[in-house]
């Protein structure tokens, strides 16, 4: 059996998350559109410490990025809709088609709960909200339900038009074509997505879906366990994706292969057959230091980034301030193909300044001059993203290790 030391194991998966080439070249139109493809989705986020979330993996990739270019390519170009894997994100339009079993479950399993965990009375709403939007053109949250009582603001407390109009977009009757601020946009999907992608009297079958997720997934994680193949859209169960593993086993066009893990233990993972003759296994990432936003692609799954990078992470945003360990907002700092450290960071526009809090170098990253310059230079270029003119670090910003704080 194949088995993978941690530094090629790194290598491939970093190829396969677009972080092995340093961030240059275009960054919009037919080219952002590639690297959304090649990663499969953005994860949209409305936290704006520093840049929302979506901005900042595209940024790490592509430092020419700029946000109107997304806006652009999802708004004006309609080459990417918007919908859920394990959060609400944007993906390539051509993928549409295999959200119909997406659409499916979410039929069935959001009616179920939101008839116990929303205001009543959202199911009601839903040719009101149907009519409205035929006759009138896209609609937002605050154009539906003004006779409805509005709740306290939370995330989930929603007036039940404005339950209506999540339900049948993550059901498929609208799409989101847009957000003013953060706030959805929603259009009927026949006047949004083209018919050779969406027939309503077109069905794809099951199995052609589960199979084209999970080819699809192990495509962009490089090699990974039927659990995480099941994760990285979220449509499938991790039972379908056991079944589909199993049956690439049988056929031979899967094979088991051994994946070191930063603490050198071995884990099993399915991969393509021919892995170790992949290009990217010699490929080593440049050394350019980067910062990452906590919602990454080559993140978000912190249990595989702890047994790949050695990287114990969890996002305090709804932990306490007296309780955090770290801050609201901590991203990660990336060179070559390390972690070597996390930063607390936030940009003050009405000052003009990006305040850093806190650094805390990783393991035992030594955090001399040379890579304070290299950090220094990465700020200068996140300022351009983050709309303000200098960086201010606060006093006794570098802190111990953070294994010391773990």
């Amino acid at each position: 059996m194949l088995t993978l030391d941690n530094a090629q194991a790194r290598r491939i998966f970093l190829d396969r998350h677009a972080l092995s080439d340093a961030p240059v070249g275009e960054a919009k139109g037919a080219a952002l559109y590639q690297l959304i493809h090649a990663l499969g989705f953005v994860q949209i986020d409305s936290i704006n410490t520093v840049a929302r979330a979506h901005d900042l993996i595209l940024f790490s990739r592509r430092q020419r990025y700029r946000p109107k270019a997304l806006r652009t390519l999802y708004e004006r170009d309609k080459a990417l809709f918007e919908h859920w894997t394990h959060d609400a994100a944007v993906i390539p339009m051509e993928f549409y088609p295999y959200w119909e079993l997406r659409r499916r479950r979410d039929a069935e399993r959001l009616r179920a709960r939101w008839r116990e965990g929303r205001r009543e009375g959202f199911e009601r709403r839903f040719q009101d909200v149907l009519d409205r939007i035929a006759a009138e053109g896209p609609l937002s949250s605050s154009d539906v339900g003004r006779d409805e009582d509005r709740g306290s603001g939370g995330w989930w407390d929603w007036h039940p038009s404005k339950t209506a109009l999540e339900y049948l977009w993550r059901s498929g009757a609208l799409c989101v074509v847009g957000r003013d601020g953060f706030k959805k946009r929603y259009d009927l999907t026949e006047r949004v997505i083209a018919r050779d992608l969406h027939d309503p009297e077109a069905h794809i079958d099951t199995a052609a879906i589960i199979d084209w997720c999970c080819d699809q997934a192990l495509a962009r994680l490089g090699f990974a366990t039927h659990g995480e193949i099941a994760a990285f859209w979220a449509h499938v169960t991790p039972a379908e994706a056991r079944d589909w593993c199993a049956r690439g086993l049988a056929a031979g066009t899967l094979e088991q292969v051994g994946i070191t893990g930063a603490d050198g233990s071995v884990r099993l993972a399915y991969a393509r057959p021919g892995l170790d003759r992949d290009p990217a296994i010699d490929k080593a990432p440049p050394g350019r230091l980067r910062v990452l936003s906590p919602f990454d692609p080559a993140l978000r799954d912190r249990n595989r980034a702890e047994r790949l990078f050695g990287f114990t992470y969890r996002i305090e945003v709804f932990v306490p301030e007296a309780q955090r360990t770290f801050g609201y907002y901590v991203f990660p700092i990336f060179e070559a193909d390390r972690i070597v450290g996390r930063v607390d960071m936030k940009a003050f526009r009405d000052e003009d300044v990006l305040r850093v809090r806190a650094v805390w170098p990783e393991g035992r990253t030594r955090w001399g001059s040379g890579r304070q310059r290299s950090f220094e230079a990465e700020l200068d270029r996140l300022c351009r993203l983050a709309g303000v003119g200098r960086v201010d670090f606060e006093d006794g910003w570098l802190r111990p290790s953070a294994q010391h704080y773990l």
